[in-house]
């Protein structure tokens, strides 16, 4: 294999990775839904060897899972684990904002306004953006929000999160969706005034009202 093949197969599983993921946290793929090589490459128009490779990518984030003789099947979020991303969230996203206020460039801050720029359409929009897209955005302010505190450490952790977070908004949270980005445009307020303590403490409440939105939906 050259080494032009080598990336174009790389490149090739990494945009058939991200689009099941998608189809996941979009529930185009139900939990316990058995995936098939065959039917994915159908579907995204690509052989079975990057379909193959993405599936290993995506078990070991923990959006499949295979079974010995029976195939990959769409993993199913547990409570525990939801519960355990949020609350990470609350300990490292606070921190993050707190820097950021201080350190945040114009282009960051732009690019957080544009943002919630979208979303506000996305919502007006309404069922023809559907929850996985607002949550698309949602992972996409946090990343960035990471990336203005200027820790790369911060940042790649946030990213690493970003994807089961997605999952777990789209799930559980759709109906805060309006709340939420109200609750951004604060946070982007403290950041444009270089308020760090503010930034800190919206954060962190934004961070505790989609913990108490999900235990809400737990019990409807």
């Amino acid at each position: 294999m050259t080494e032009r093949s080598a990336v174009r197969r790389r490149d090739t599983t990494q945009t058939v990775c991200a689009a099941i993921r998608a189809d996941v946290v979009g529930h185009v793929f139900a939990p316990g839904e058995r995936l098939t090589e065959e039917g994915l490459a159908t579907r995204y128009r690509v052989s079975r060897i990057p379909v193959r490779e993405a599936l290993r990518t995506l078990e070991s984030e923990g959006f499949v899972h295979s079974r010995p003789y029976a195939g990959t099947f769409v993993a199913e979020l547990s409570e525990a684990e939801a519960e355990d991303l949020l609350g990470i969230r609350l300990l490292m996203e606070p921190f993050g904002a707190e820097r950021a206020a201080l350190r945040r460039t114009p282009v960051q801050l732009a690019t957080l306004e544009l943002l919630i720029a979208e979303a506000r359409e996305a919502l007006a929009a309404g069922s023809a953006v559907g929850p996985a897209g607002l949550a698309a955005l949602n992972t996409r302010f946090h990343q960035v929000l990471a990336e203005a505190s200027g820790s790369p450490t911060l940042a790649a952790l946030v990213a690493q999160l970003g994807y089961k977070i997605s999952w777990v908004y789209s799930l559980g949270l759709p109906r805060r969706a309006a709340e939420s980005w109200d609750e951004h445009e604060g946070i982007v307020r403290a950041l444009r005034d270089r308020e760090p303590e503010q930034a800190r403490e919206r954060v962190a409440e934004h961070i505790r009202k989609a913990q108490a939105a999900y235990r809400l939906r737990r019990r409807t």
